[in-house]
């Protein structure tokens, strides 16, 4: 069932946010007996408490909920996912204490708080409903919730029920639904244009292909270029089992930039989306690339191969090179890249790298109001040495153990011009938090939604 707010109901039951300094007042205010009630549960306005006040007929009349002090929300966010899975079955409203960007996260958290993967098992009873507060605009929280949806099921699915050819389904579903045109490149046809996908996809029996979807014919142009290994064993240079064990979510750049542009598409957002996905699986066999294999890139670049484990700057190479050849107004490259990147900033955070400091400021700034926490990794010129191996123009994977963020950055923006920006996620849940189940998830996406009316002037 797609993620949405119940029905409009009058007898919605109210739900009443307090901070911690407010609670004493509000249930001074309240009639003797739920002032006692109130008394008696220890009820205090501390961030994540839920007190629920009966009615005459043992009802529920209204139900408060602490929302603590500045200093412990900001130790998280969408605290009120945790209260929405706390209630009785029912249908609720926010009565007070919220409003603007708080409201709105508020929503988007009790919304996202619904969410289950339940390709494989049945579903648990649904959570309580909320009515869509006044004051936001719920169309919108409703899509941003669906479109994060599609992105957490595309990375929860394993990779026996998602390669590339269910990848390319996926998008053509998305496609279908928004009236946007794909084509998809396939197999040994990708040998001419896109020689580094080809390679790297080469050993699976699951064809690699390069999935190509265009939407809007007014307005700037920006297109989204999503990593979609689907599987990534490491190659010849295989991973350690405990390093594959989560890489049916190295897709996750792919899932993400899905939902984002299935945000954009739903939204209507005037401007002309091009998404660039290679769709490849990292298998072992005979004819799989190998370490110090010299390959010839689309944009003609050469690349030595020092590590077949460092595939998906490979794949991104020859989709960036395909995106910039038409000049777009802004690139955004998303990939499940590096380890280097959650030793840097762990799960939670969004490292992302670009040249402009005015897109930086517009995504760290609209990251914040919507609850979507990021951070600016450089583009740091001085390790562009890193990359250069002497015998071939670039190396996938320079020794040293160190700044491995920032070199495979490095790499993909060798091969953009346009104005650029990539986001090097970890696609992943480590462990359940408010409306963030365990299991693949969102990262990135809503702050680039906040943000493109500042990065393309729309």
């Amino acid at each position: 069932m797609p993620l949405a707010f119940a029905t409009a109901d009058t007898a919605a039951i109210p739900v009443h946010v307090l901070q911690a300094d407010q609670a004493p007042g509000f249930i001074a205010a309240l009639p003797d007996p739920a002032q006692a009630w109130a008394g008696h549960q220890g009820f205090t306005g501390a961030l994540g408490q839920v007190l629920i006040l009966p009615d005459a007929q043992g009802g529920i009349a209204q139900v408060l909920v602490g929302y603590g002090t500045a200093q412990a929300r900001a130790r998280g966010r969408f605290h009120l996912g945790a209260v929405a899975r706390q209630l009785p079955k029912g249908v609720y409203r926010i009565a007070s204490g919220l409003t603007g960007l708080d409201l709105e996260e508020a929503a988007l958290a009790w919304v996202l708080a619904g969410y289950q993967f339940v390709r494989y098992r049945k579903p648990a009873e649904p959570i309580a409903g909320l009515v869509a507060p006044d004051g936001i605009d719920a169309a919108r929280v409703q899509i941003i919730a669906q479109a994060e949806a599609l992105t957490r099921d595309l990375i929860n699915t394993p990779a026996s029920d998602m390669g590339p050819q269910e990848l390319e389904t996926a998008a053509r579903a998305l496609a279908d639904a928004h009236g946007a045109a794909i084509t998809v490149t396939t197999g040994d046809d990708l040998i001419a244009g896109f020689p580094l996908i080809h390679a790297v996809g080469r050993a699976s029996p699951r064809a690699p292909r390069l999935i190509d979807m265009r939407w809007g014919d007014t307005g700037p142009t920006l297109t989204l270029v999503g990593k979609g290994v689907c599987f990534d064993t490491g190659g010849l240079n295989i991973k350690p089992g405990a390093s594959m064990g989560l890489m049916k979510k190295d897709m996750g750049g792919a899932a993400t930039v899905l939902g984002l542009a299935q945000m954009i598409m739903a939204l209507g957002i005037r401007l002309r989306l091009r998404v660039l996905i290679p769709a490849v699986e990292n298998s072992i066999a005979g004819n799989a690339f190998r370490p110090q294999d010299i390959l010839t890139s689309r944009k003609g670049l050469t690349v030595e191969i020092n590590n077949t484990d460092a595939e998906g700057r490979l794949v991104l190479a020859d989709a960036l090179a395909l995106a910039d050849e038409e000049t777009p107004d802004l690139v955004i490259s998303m990939a499940t890249l590096t380890g280097a990147a959650r030793v840097a900033v762990g799960p939670d955070l969004s490292p992302f790298f670009t040249d402009s400091d005015d897109h930086a400021a517009a995504i760290t700034s609209a990251a914040r109001q919507v609850a979507d926490p990021v951070w600016r990794m450089p583009f740091h010129d001085p390790y562009e040495a890193l990359i250069e191996p002497g015998i071939a123009d670039l190396d996938n994977a320079p020794g040293g153990g160190m700044a491995g963020s920032i070199t495979a950055a490095l790499f993909l923006r060798r091969f953009v011009q346009s104005p650029y920006v990539h986001f090097d996620i970890y696609g992943w849940q480590p462990s359940a938090a408010p409306s963030r189940p365990k299991g693949g998830v969102g990262m990135g996406a809503r702050a680039l939604l906040a943000a493109l009316p500042s990065l393309l002037k729309l």
